[in-house]
């Protein structure tokens, strides 16, 4: 029975949709967990510079094929894994980072799914800055340890500074580290909060959006799943739909086919989901136009 090596950076407890969804992707492909391929785990939980070293692990068991999920999972497995073929899920730019030559022809043995979530974030500051207009400043909570960190930052502070509003960082590298976030972000008067895609925090929509609902912050992040728990909004790609896909190609690659040939997927479906119900308890307005936008409004 082949076996496929999965490597995460959060933990066990807060991946079951991840899992679920990369599982109904081998289904469709026709592979079932324990009928006809097994799973290998490796977990950070959180903290990323144990990546490499679980990364180096999965390529000592030889496992048939790897499953890189997030940013930081994906380029571990890249400087530790040159033969065992690696399927991403990323929201980094894997040319610019180095994990495949092309979109088109990815050569050697690495391919994936991408949403290239720093291109939607100035849209995110948009619609943030739409629906409360009046926030002089603007709450950006980070993880730092991101591989990308430096580069959103840079990102986020253009379009604070384009909208004519004070951007204030939080950052966050446990989940023990959030609650101070928040408090910081109100000490700070901030009015508003884009929550950036981050594995610490895309695990966690609940317990952010109990955090924003009980500091009063309007907020937004990039998946529904926010927006579903009971924050103000979300805007961006499907994260089940990509993690469907990178089942489909592990599947793939597990009936022979070479990731060199599979080209990368970048998820194009991009929706934004409002919850009236929490703009309402927030006393926020939500412009009747922004509304006729959404891909759906919570009632």
């Amino acid at each position: 029975m082949p076996v496929i090596g999965v490597l995460f950076g959060g933990s066990a407890t807060t991946q079951r949709f991840r899992l679920s969804a990369i599982q109904k992707g081998l289904n469709a492909a026709g592979f079932v967990e324990g009928q006809n391929v097994a799973f290998e785990y490796r977990w950070a939980e959180g903290q990323y510079d144990r990546l490499p070293k679980l990364a180096a692990e999965l390529a000592g068991r030889r496992v048939a094929v790897i499953v890189a999920i997030g940013n930081t999972a994906a380029l571990a497995a890249k400087a530790a894994i040159t033969s065992i073929p690696v399927v991403f899920e990323t929201g980094i730019d894997p040319v610019e980072y180095g994990l495949v030559a092309s979109l088109a022809r990815p050569g050697g043995n690495f391919t994936g799914v991408t949403f290239l979530g720093a291109n939607l974030l100035a849209k995110q500051f948009e619609l943030l800055h739409e629906t409360v207009p009046r926030a002089a400043a603007i709450g950006f909570l980070e993880n730092p340890t991101n591989s990308n960190a430096e580069a959103i930052r840079k990102v986020a502070q253009a379009a604070a500074d384009a909208l004519g509003q004070k951007l204030v960082i939080a950052e966050a590298i446990l989940e023990s580290d959030l609650d101070a976030a928040f408090t910081m972000l109100v000490r700070q008067r901030v009015e508003a909060l884009l929550i950036r895609s981050d594995i610490l925090f895309n695990d966690r929509p609940q317990q952010l959006a109990n955090l924003a609902m009980r500091h009063a912050l309007p907020a937004i992040h990039p998946l529904r799943e926010f927006a579903m728990a009971g924050g103000l909004m979300s805007y961006g790609a499907s994260l089940t739909d990509a993690l469907r896909e990178v089942g489909v190609y592990a599947g793939r690659i597990l009936k022979g086919e070479k990731p060199a040939d599979l080209p990368v997927q970048q998820s194009a479906k991009v929706e934004l989901v409002i919850n009236l119900k929490t703009a309402k308890a927030l006393g926020v307005m939500v412009p009747l136009p922004l509304l006729g936008r959404a891909d759906e409004v919570i009632e």
